[in-house]
């Protein structure tokens, strides 16, 4: 058995509302500082940054797990999480065609920059990643599944593109095992579902500012045993 302290919801500097700080290296680094052993980077609609985000987990010990907050057509933001960085990859590679192709103001929003393992710059992503994708919730749930991640309601504690704030309460499909709240005293608001508590990290000074602590079944520290173990729990909602 380990207990890990974990964040698995932050961005990095490819989220146009991302501080040019958070930077894979950077990221890995901070979370190191604040004892962190389990990691998850989901920018807004993209995984791109996540080869180097896992290289930089690698330095610290960090367990990185890849996903995406997706942005559904109803501007929910659905929190998706992968067991592998490929299948992560491959449903990015899925998204880009119902992304919304409008121009990113850098001026207005900032820059949307890919990185590799050592925090340089080999691309950019020229369309405003925030915007919403033409999958409702039911299709981005059913998409997330054949990839065989896992998916839940981000910031379900917010009125900002938050679940409840959109619909008003939990739909009876698709279901939801977990939900994301950014304060534990707000644990009613999901109803019996199981509780992930996460920073939503835009600034370094954020990372692990409201992540808890998980006990996972596994022997061992290898990143792949650690992973498997974590999704094993996600997909029961045993949290």
């Amino acid at each position: 058995m380990r207990t890990l302290k974990y964040d698995l919801h932050l961005h990095s500097c490819l989220s146009p509302c991302g501080d040019m700080d958070m930077t894979p290296c950077n990221i890995a680094g901070m979370a190191h500082l604040n004892e962190i052993g389990l990691l998850a980077l989901t920018d807004h609609n993209a995984v791109d940054n996540c080869p180097a985000f896992f290289a930089a987990c690698g330095e610290y010990g960090i367990v990185p797990v890849a996903g995406m907050e997706l942005t559904t057509a109803e501007d929910i933001h659905l929190l998706c999480v992968f067991e592998t960085l490929e299948a992560a990859m491959s449903f990015g590679k899925e998204i880009r065609p119902h992304r919304m192709r409008i121009k990113n103001r850098v001026d207005v929003f900032g820059e949307q920059p890919i990185l590799n393992e050592r925090d340089e710059k080999i691309g950019e992503e020229p369309f405003f990643l925030p915007a919403a994708t033409d999958l409702d919730l039911c299709a981005a749930a059913e998409l997330v599944a054949s990839y065989d991640g896992v998916c839940w309601p981000a910031h379900i504690d917010r009125d900002s593109n938050g679940l409840l704030a959109v619909l008003g309460s939990f739909p009876p499909e698709p279901v939801f095992h977990i939900a994301e709240l950014r304060e534990a005293k707000n644990r009613d608001l999901a109803e019996g579902r199981a509780i992930i508590l996460s920073s939503d990290a835009h600034r370094l000074w954020e990372i692990g500012d409201a992540g808890g602590s998980i006990t996972l079944d596994v022997e061992g520290t290898e990143p792949e045993a650690v992973r498997h173990a974590l999704f094993r729990k996600l997909r029961e909602g045993t949290l």
